[in-house]
């Protein structure tokens, strides 16, 4: 491939700050317009592109907005990330990366905005479909993977929303406020793996404050944590329209504000203002110049011409994936797959009108959407009954049936009716039902978790007439099954891209074994949600008061029921755990851990399973999940074969983070080492001793609790002396072995009773004078200083 006139890689940064004056290092700092950096054509800086993803390439040109209003070019849409993360497949997001490169080479844009990695707290995130999980861990790895994939094609990915915007409610100005350990051990989690290992070309801010400061002007967030804990070294630019003071953004660490054009040049005003009165200086400005030019010049350094977009390439592409992604949640009496002599019945909407992607900024003008009628056009062994409106008895009703609401219930009736006589007279009943797109949107929060009352309702009725019903779900995150426990089998599809009628049709009839898990948990209820009680939160501000018990941590913390947990999804075959191996009954935080589990193709087809590893901590002396993901594969077995999967596990497995020492910390405890097929499926564990190389920092004063001290290694062995002596000396000896005698006598519970009790009750007891209570806690002290922590 030939580079382009694009290409200047002989761009010298250093050379340039010196060349440039003061208002046009400023005007770098915003883009030319919505879309653009800008150039310096008299020292040869080009102009290069960005674009909305990450699902696709949403390239718009003339007018342009971040909504999705405006028509971009035609291109692929490919699943969601919340159906990506559902495939459990590295290699599939890295593929879909290196795809998603290729096609902006070949439409010149520099940078894909994407992929969103934010935590899902609440199921009603209106935003969910773009995120990929609850998960931080499981969050990292596929974004991390993605961002390799587009990166090697010589396009920059730009995560996104840095940080803490969970929800849609109040994302301009809202204040999420959550508290240090959560922050970093759940939200700042799903970041930072995909920063240091995927090292994206660009970091995205968010809107909103957290704790109280905006993102884009915080600058513990964008220098602190980003670039000096986590060695990132790229640009970080606004999310369009989240600029704030841009003067205190850029001493924060914000580089580039977007969109550009007349908007940003007052911007770009205040920038010379400031260095020219001394509030902001000259090195701090050129290092955000220097951010914004590193990235133009690996845009321009790393364009070529020659690539094709080949939509047609890259629609199979998209469909192999949505198939990849799809979660059998239930198939009771192996009613699927189907067989195509089978006389059946296709219900809903989405039979003539799919729904394959969300509303907003992401949104794909897609050149070819094959839907399912077109699909099942000519079959004589199917019939279609449209069931119900989409828009779930709405305008779309009304536009049928005239412009009043009696009218449209009238249609719901005799759609409904149509639809039952038809499942009545088959042999089996396809419903494909999900949510409409205006229920999930970019800018705006589900109310609710149901499906439109007029689904729920023709699955109910269908159900009644027609045992063999298999209900196929199109939707970005989790809703509500009044009829569960009546439909046999249910196919979580998500918004799976242009592929998902294709797919969807290669999933039913066995042509493709499902491999999906469910990359969150699906609750039985709104209700049932850890954030149920903060979510949106109240005149702008949205407390984070469930701590780390998001999704799966919080129901399996509870014991709770769920329907359908973290991490499942079924098969057409089985697959049966044997032989785990720990390669050590005992390590230390600074060793690596070896498991090993044999897992085996126990059916008749061929099939993928996602082998699940979490690790939990036994007695921890602070708040911790049952279990947390800390590994992953994805294997695909013959009937009868096995294979060994192995999982690494390091420091970081075993850790949480540690508030008074800022930093992530292993308690000296067992933990036990779980596989399974989900995080309630699980089948083998075993148990390994962790010894923790660190110790916290304690200061020693008449308030620190004896129990603290005897569970502090440095000063456990003075305490138990201490205690001792004081049991012997209560019952008239002085040796050690009085001491164990009275223990047997009940002292062991006064000594149980003490462990909360404060060092200074020594002197209230009558246990110690004043002057030998200061002598014991400088003698504590000095043990705890000299094991290295002050």
């Amino acid at each position: 491939m030939n580079n382009s006139s694009m290409n200047n890689s002989n761009m010298n940064i250093e050379t340039l700050l010196k060349n440039l004056t003061l208002e046009e290092k400023a005007s770098l700092c915003s883009g030319e317009d919505f879309w653009h950096t800008k150039a310096i054509r008299r020292l040869g800086i080009p102009a290069v592109m960005m674009c909305d993803g990450p699902n696709g390439l949403r390239k718009q040109e003339g007018d342009a907005d971040h909504l999705g209003l405006n028509v971009s070019v035609k291109a692929v849409c490919f699943p969601t990330s919340s159906a990506v993360a559902a495939s459990f497949d590295i290699e599939l997001s890295r593929r879909l990366g290196e795809t998603l490169g290729r096609e902006c080479q070949a439409e010149n844009v520099s940078m894909l905005l994407g992929p969103g990695v934010n935590i899902k707290r609440s199921p009603l995130c209106g935003r969910n479909f773009e995120y990929y999980s609850e998960d931080p861990y499981q969050s990292s790895q596929m974004a991390t993977a993605y961002i390799q994939g587009l990166q090697s094609q010589g396009v920059g990915a730009c995560i996104k929303h840095f940080a803490a915007n969970n929800q849609e409610s109040h994302r301009q100005t809202g204040d999420s406020v959550v508290d240090e350990r959560t922050l970093h051990e759940i939200y700042l989690a799903s970041f930072e793996e995909a920063v240091k290992a995927g090292r994206p070309w660009g970091v995205m801010c968010s809107y909103n404050r957290i704790n109280g400061t905006f993102a884009a002007e915080n600058g513990e967030l964008l220098t602190d944590i980003l670039r000096t804990r986590w060695g990132y070294q790229g640009m970080v630019v606004t999310d369009w329209g989240a600029v704030k003071g841009r003067v205190n953004g850029i001493l924060a660490g914000l580089d580039l504000e977007m969109p550009g054009g007349s908007g940003s040049l007052i911007n770009d005003a205040k920038i010379v203002k400031a260095v020219q009165e001394g509030s902001l200086s000259m090195e701090e400005l050129d290092k955000a110049v220097t951010n914004v030019l590193q990235f133009v010049e690996k845009a321009a350094s790393q364009h070529q011409d020659g690539y094709i977009f080949d939509r047609d390439a890259d629609y199979q592409t998209a469909k192999e994936a949505a198939a990849e992604c799809a979660v059998l949640l239930k198939n009771e009496g192996s009613v699927l797959p189907l067989t195509r002599e089978t006389k059946t019945a296709f219900i809903g909407g989405f039979v003539e009108k799919p729904r394959i992607q969300g509303s907003g900024s992401s949104f794909i003008n897609s050149a070819r959407v094959p839907n399912i009628a077109g699909l099942i056009q000519g079959n004589p062994e199917i019939a279609y009954a449209r069931g119900f409106a989409v828009d779930a008895g709405g305008t779309e009703a009304c536009s049928y049936a005239g412009a009043n609401t009696q009218n449209a219930e009238d249609l719901d009736e005799r759609l409904l009716a149509e639809a039952v006589e038809l499942a009545k007279a088959s042999e089996a009943a396809v419903i494909f039902a999900g949510l409409p797109g205006s229920f999930e949107s970019e800018g705006a929060d589900r109310t609710h978790m149901d499906l439109p009352a007029n689904q729920n309702r023709l699955i109910a009725e269908v159900i009644k007439v027609q045992p063999n019903t298999v209900v196929v779900l199109a939707n970005g995150s989790p809703v509500t099954m009044p009829w569960v426990d009546s439909v046999p089998a249910i196919l979580e599809m998500y918004l799976a891209g242009d592929g998902a009628g294709e797919a969807a049709m290669e999933l039913l009839y066995g042509e493709v074994n499902p491999s999906g898990k469910l990359a969150e948990s699906f609750p039985l209820r709104l209700e049932d949600t850890s954030a149920y009680l903060n979510f949106p939160g109240e005149k702008g501000v949205v407390q984070y008061k469930e701590d780390i018990f998001v999704g799966y941590r919080y129901y399996d913390k509870k014991a709770m029921p769920v329907l359908f947990p973290f991490g499942h999804g079924l098969s057409y075959t089985t697959f049966s755990y044997s032989n785990l191996t720990l390669s050590a009954d005992t390590v230390k935080d600074t060793e690596t851990l070896t498991v090993s589990v044999t897992v085996t193709n126990t059916g008749a087809v061929t099939g993928k399973e996602v082998v699940q590893l979490y690790v939990g901590e036994q007695n921890s002396k602070v708040r911790r999940p049952v279990r947390e993901l800390k590994g992953f594969d994805k294997i695909e077995l013959a009937p009868g074969e096995s294979r060994n999967v192995t999982f690494t596990l390091d420091k970081r497995s075993f850790a949480y983070y540690e508030t008074a020492i800022h930093d992530w910390f292993v308690e000296s405890a067992c933990y036990e080492i779980s596989v399974g097929s989900s995080s309630r499926d699980i089948r083998a564990a075993a148990v390994v001793q962790v010894e923790g190389t660190g110790y916290l920092p304690l200061t020693v004063s008449l308030e620190t609790s004896i129990g603290e001290l005897i569970n502090y290694p440095a000063t456990a062995a003075i305490m138990e002396q201490l205690i001792q002596r004081s049991i012997a000396q209560r019952h008239g000896s002085d040796s050690a072995e009085a001491a164990t005698a009275a223990m047997g006598e009940g002292a062991g519970d006064l000594v149980a009773g003490a462990m909360e009790m404060p060092l200074g009750a020594l002197l209230s007891f009558g246990v110690m004078q004043e002057e030998q209570l200061m002598g014991l806690i400088e003698m504590l002290q000095s043990a705890v200083n000299g094991s290295g922590q002050k």
